[in-house]
């Protein structure tokens, strides 16, 4: 079963809350809500969001001092709800350290799209998995999967893509995927190379190219 990444959407709008809630859940995300500061740093504790989505809307004026408690809890990614992305509120939210800001009133499809660019600039873990586009990696679990189906590989093949997936846009060179996935950086280069070519044959085949290599230098996966 695909991992799914958690937010936590924080408002204290009954009726906006419930929206956003129920759009996220549609685009596939695990949705928990709190209504208040105490009761959000509470949820962030048991629930352990992948995203804290906070409404600094009128009514919510210590809602980036809360985004920086939680942010602090569990160094979370922010996306703020504020009155204008384009206005001095979204200046505000991005000064004290938001990730995105989504106009209010906010529409749901577009509130999901953004929340999904944000995690995937961050590479963020979910439920014990990393995510990149549409591959999720599970090595806890020896699963990986792309656009939803399961990736048959080697221990070697999801070490190698672990590695990689956990950095998205970094790129490895030869020498360092030695060192962090066999842990002997003495071994040949061709190593890699094989390893590599097997891993990247059975990722395209369901979907495009994922990992790329950068021409002297190493390999990548582009976020």
């Amino acid at each position: 079963m695909e991992a799914r990444h958690r937010v936590l959407v924080v408002s204290h709008d009954r009726r906006l809350a419930a929206g956003l809630s129920s759009g996220l859940a549609s685009a596939g995300y695990e949705v928990d809500g709190a209504l208040d500061g105490e009761d959000a740093v509470r949820r962030e504790r048991t629930f352990r969001p992948d995203l804290a989505l906070v409404d600094a809307g009128p009514g919510a004026p210590g809602a980036f001092a809360l985004g920086a408690r939680l942010r602090g809890e569990g160094d979370l990614p922010l996306v703020y709800l504020v009155a204008s992305p384009a206005g001095r509120e979204a200046l505000a939210a991005f000064e004290a350290g938001a990730d995105d800001c989504v106009g209010r009133p906010p529409s749901p499809a577009i509130v999901a799209a953004r929340v999904g660019a944000v995690l995937r600039r961050s590479g963020r873990r979910t439920a014990g998995a990393l995510r990149v586009r549409d591959l999720v990696v599970d090595e806890a679990g020896e699963e990986a999967y792309r656009a939803g189906s399961p990736v048959r590989l080697t221990p070697t093949e999801l070490r190698l893509l672990a590695t990689m997936a956990a950095s998205p846009g970094q790129v490895f060179s030869k020498t360092a995927l030695l060192s962090q996935v066999w842990g002997f950086a003495q071994f040949s280069p061709n190593l890699v190379e094989v390893h590599m070519s097997a891993l990247r044959r059975k990722l395209e085949e369901h979907g495009p190219r994922l990992v790329h290599t950068v021409r002297g230098t190493g390999y990548v996966i582009r976020p």
